[in-house]
């Protein structure tokens, strides 16, 4: 599919792929580093196809084909970036569809998109990390190179090239955490977690899910699936979930 751009006010350049189709409509929200060419959201792209459901990916700023670079956003402008794209592209109701980081994102967007958003599934969702970041102890015993350097390169699990944390994003974060405040989500939600997640754990999901407030709030624990929720019955699961907050929000309509 070809990739188009969004070209914001601010002078961003976003990467994205739509698919016409029925209403709601479901946009993919992926993680931190990550691009909108993964596993799970050219899965639900097919899905979508093969269902006639509009469907909408994209890459944040510094990620993947979109503009800027990684290592000067945060969590605030990967927020802005998607409310512009949602708000921008995806006419009329959308489920969103929020991986890792994607389901902090949505967490966040989804009040500012004032009624647009009928439905939410979090996969690993990783509300507040920024926090878990700051505090974990590779972090923690080394603040004193992120406050000289302004960053800091940790291993990565995903990647042969080591993942970055600037200060920034740490600072940043604490702008923007949703756990720490009232949050009520009047819509259909599905978060969905693997009990062997050594990124996000089953902790954090029973956290969320115990903080947020609405009438039809699913916690869904599949006991030995990772972070990256990518195996065949873990994909099946996300369409399953995703077909099931379309159907509710059609019923609560």
């Amino acid at each position: 599919m070809s990739v188009e751009y969004l070209e914001t006010g601010d002078g961003r350049s976003l990467a994205h792929c739509r698919t016409s189709g029925a209403q709601p409509g479901v946009v993919f929200l992926g993680g931190f580093s990550s691009d909108m060419d993964g596993t799970k959201a050219l899965y639900l792209e097919d899905w979508a196809k093969r269902r006639g459901r509009a469907f909408l990916r994209f890459d944040y700023s510094g990620h993947g084909r979109s503009s800027g670079s990684f290592e000067e956003g945060c969590i605030s402008d990967w927020a802005t970036d998607a409310f512009d794209v949602i708000s921008s592209l995806a006419e009329g109701p959308q489920v969103l569809v929020g991986s890792s980081m994607g389901g902090w994102i949505s967490l966040l967007v989804a009040p500012r998109l004032k009624g647009k958003v009928t439905g939410l599934v979090g996969i690993a969702a990783a509300p507040d990390f920024t926090e878990d970041f700051r505090l974990s102890s590779p972090i923690r015993d080394q603040w004193h190179v992120l406050e000289r350097d302004g960053r800091l390169e940790l291993e990565s699990d995903y990647s042969d090239e080591p993942m970055v944390i600037t200060k920034k994003l740490i600072d940043d974060g604490c702008h923007n955490l949703v756990l720490e405040r009232p949050m009520h989500l009047p819509f259909p939600v599905r978060f969905l977690q693997g009990t062997d997640d050594t990124d996000v754990d089953q902790k954090i999901a029973l956290k969320l899910l115990a903080h947020a407030s609405g009438p039809d709030i699913r916690l869904v624990l599949v006991k030995g699936a990772d972070h990256r929720f990518s195996s065949r019955e873990c994909l099946e699961l996300i369409e399953q979930s995703v077909e099931s907050v379309l159907a509710s929000s059609k019923v609560s309509c």
